[in-house]
């Protein structure tokens, strides 16, 4: 983007195949990395990368880059990049970004683990499509719960610092009641709301040239989500181009299908699936002796949840709320999340949490997903994560376990490359054979602790905490 006479930006002039404009991939809002040493983690994967131009050579120098100057991106945007404390494009970016920014726009389908830079490519391709002289909605930017929406959108402000950007939300209770319009530049937000909006037509979409969906899967899949992201691609302009970005850790193969008629003739960029769990991830189980036995092992387990800071997924709203109501009673000081709870207070649990106020987060899968707080470094599933049909009385037909949502949940923590250590709570014989099916799909064994002796027990999760 250059600046025009009157101090306007207007869209970068179209570069070379794989130079164009954006930057690299943040952890995502939660402080920045040391300029010499990012924090992002060091890739050691191949990045496969499928063209949808299969003549095009995907290892051409045009299609990779080891600066973000090669990028061509506007000084404003690159200035953004550094205050984030970022100094080279991860090994996703290297790839990714040189697509993404191509003229013409071209769709992508985007596979990489946790913590290698996802959010900044796509956040850096919003900001470098907008023409800041118009001030209309350009790009638009969907994730599965507000609570990513808001840490999206915290990325975007800070890469954009240097810039005229105009942002706005598209989550439940965001918008001022007698708001009539939305013009912001980048809207994010989550699918239901971004729609109302559309459909009330508070926001215009005639101008948007850019569809990003965060967490693809989840989006194209979850019940309920996938009617209601494919409402608003359907509602957005036929008559332009409309470039279509899809990032996710996992994409289960039947998502995978449907991704890729979503998102036609996209370039893919992925990973191998045994490439997907994270390596610096420890993972451990404890055989309890019955469900409320898991509640005792929970509150024996407390001094070592708040060595760092400790997320407790479980199934069920009312489990968590039951968990949190009687730890806080026995004097134990946990939070608990869930989407039950109004959106002010969804907002001041999470942003205490990520400012270290709140050690330990009990939560349903609200924060399973793309939630990015350093300071994590323990996951406990009181409850495996499931899967299935539900019946006719709201309840999971289907006891199999949700590999995906697993592999989401135990990497909210050994975020970029840290350490991490994650527990699962395994209590009958339905339980224990869930736990081994998730072993088998990710070909590692689970350690288990022993729960008879705590003094041991302790000892060992302390040793792995180090």
């Amino acid at each position: 983007m250059e600046k025009d006479a009157d101090g306007f930006y207007s869209p970068a002039p179209a570069v070379a195949a794989g130079a164009s404009s954006a930057p690299e991939a943040a952890p995502e809002a939660s402080g920045s990395a040391n300029p010499d040493n990012t924090d992002l983690i060091k890739s050691t994967f191949d990045v496969a990368v499928t063209l949808a131009d299969q003549q095009a050579d995907p290892n051409s120098p045009l299609f990779s880059v080891q600066t973000f100057e090669e990028l061509g991106l506007h000084k404003d945007l690159l200035k953004g990049v550094y205050e984030m404390g970022f100094s080279k494009p991860s090994k996703i970016q290297e790839r990714a970004l040189p697509l993404l920014l191509r003229d013409p726009p071209q769709n992508m389908i985007g596979q990489s683990q946790s913590g290698t830079g996802k959010t900044a490519a796509f956040v850096l391709t919003m900001l470098s499509r907008v023409d800041f002289s118009l001030n209309k909605t350009q790009a638009l930017c969907l994730a599965p719960s507000r609570e990513l929406a808001r840490q999206i959108m915290s990325v975007v402000v800070s890469m954009g610092k240097f810039t005229p950007i105009q942002t706005e939300y598209a989550i439940k209770d965001h918008l001022p009641r007698d708001a009539t319009k939305v013009t912001a530049h980048i809207v994010v937000g989550t699918p239901g709301t971004m729609f109302n909006l559309i459909r009330s037509r508070t926001l215009d979409t005639s101008e948007v040239k850019v569809f990003v969906l965060d967490e693809a899967d989840n989006m194209l899949d979850q019940d309920g989500l996938g009617e209601q992201t494919l409402k608003v691609k359907n509602a957005l302009p036929k008559s332009r181009p409309l470039q279509i970005v899809l990032f996710s850790a996992t994409f289960p193969d039947h998502v995978r299908a449907f991704a890729s008629k979503f998102a036609p003739n996209a370039n893919k960029i992925e990973l191998k699936k045994n490439e997907l769990s994270v390596e610096g991830i420890r993972q451990f189980y404890m055989d309890c002796k019955s469900a409320e036995h898991k509640y005792e092992i929970l509150v024996s387990l407390y001094k070592l949840l708040t060595i760092g800071q400790s997320i407790i997924f479980c199934q069920h709203r009312s489990t968590a709320d039951r968990i949190s109501q009687r730890m806080v009673a026995e004097g134990h000081k946990v939070a608990s999340l869930h989407g039950a709870k109004d959106g002010s207070e969804r907002d001041a649990i999470i942003d205490n949490f990520r400012e270290g106020r709140e050690k330990v987060l009990i939560t349903t899968n609200v924060v399973a997903r793309g939630i990015d707080i350093l300071q994590v470094n323990m996951v406990v599933n009181y409850d495996l994560p499931l899967m299935g049909e539900r019946d006719n009385y709201g309840n999971k037909s289907d006891m199999r376990p949700d590999i995906e949502t697993y592999i989401h949940r135990i990497g909210r923590t050994g975020r970029f490359g840290r350490k991490g250590i994650s527990i699962n709570f395994v209590h009958d014989k339905k339980t224990w054979e869930q736990m081994h099916e998730i072993e088998e799909a990710l070909g590692k064994s689970i350690t288990r602790i022993e729960t008879d002796d705590l003094d041991t027990m302790e000892e060992q999760m302390k040793k792995h905490l180090k």
